[in-house]
């Protein structure tokens, strides 16, 4: 019986993963998981036009300059990379 379980457990688990690439995994790092966040935070953001008007018009900006600058944030959100430990 708890096999079966694991099992159905297992494929639930995989079947999230590759629903939704920003759901993790056993070896994300901090970085990573905080750059999957900001890059989920910016995009809809970037895809709702209400929240994109506010900060347009609370930053007194154009609508499209918003919307350029959250995709050019998109790139790097937390910025670089940390050093690789070997």
């Amino acid at each position: 019986m708890s096999s079966e379980l694991r099992y159905t457990a297992n494929t639930q688990l995989e079947h999230l993963h590759a629903r939704y690439t920003g759901t993790g995994h056993a070896d994300l790092t901090k970085y990573e998981w905080l750059t999957h966040q900001h890059r989920d935070t910016l995009s809809s953001i970037v895809g709702h036009p209400t929240l994109t008007s506010y900060l347009a018009i609370a930053d007194g900006e154009a609508i499209g300059r918003v919307k350029f600058e959250m995709c050019e944030r998109m790139l790097q959100p937390c910025g670089p990379p940390p050093a690789k430990d070997d």
